[in-house]
């Protein structure tokens, strides 16, 4: 019997998410000028700070290369960033080896066909709401959320929920 997503949630102690379609929408408005430009959810950056603070690693594997994304994500504190990455499952093995990771504890959230070989292999494979078909049918968790508008606070939120990490001062500053 196949378990359900909430009991695989027990042994996370990473995550490895895509940027655009997750951490953004998807839309890219381009300016004038060819640059161009995505939209973050600050609910979605605050659950990132909230797992870095309580000792869980967090990786970005996408694609695109914006060093804005880049900013934006060092800012929070995420350092493993893998922006250009045609071949995910290459940065996906760098990750396993810098950090001695077991696929059995990672969970990665991805919405496009190149995100489908890494969630062939993860504990927990999740998805927003509006992934594409394939993506959808490989997850063991579908956010009620869409891409960009607060799939990542969702799943982290219930990760952290679940271990018992999340609570009224999670994300405080200790000044």
């Amino acid at each position: 019997m196949e378990k359900n997503y909430k009991e695989l949630l027990h042994q996370i102690s990473t995550f490895i998410f895509d940027v655009d379609g997750v951490l953004t929408t998807g839309d890219i408005l381009i300016t004038a000028e060819g640059e161009m430009l995505r939209s973050m959810n600050t609910k979605d950056g605050y659950a990132l700070k909230c797992a870095l603070q309580k000792g869980y690693k967090i990786a970005i594997i996408s694609g695109g290369t914006n060093e804005g994304v880049r900013n934006r994500l060092k800012a929070l504190g995420v350092y493993d960033i893998y922006l250009g990455a045609h071949h995910k499952m290459d940065a996906y093995e760098e990750l396993l080896d810098l950090y001695n990771l077991s696929p059995s504890e990672i969970l990665y959230m991805g919405d496009d066909l190149p995100d489908l070989p890494i969630m062939e292999q993860v504990a927990v494979a999740a998805c927003p709401q509006d992934a594409v078909p394939e993506i959808k049918a490989a997850a063991n968790y579908i956010s009620h959320r869409d891409g960009g508008k607060g799939c990542v606070r969702d799943i982290v939120e219930q990760v952290l929920r679940l271990q018992g990490q999340w609570d009224h001062n999670v994300g405080a500053k200790n000044d």
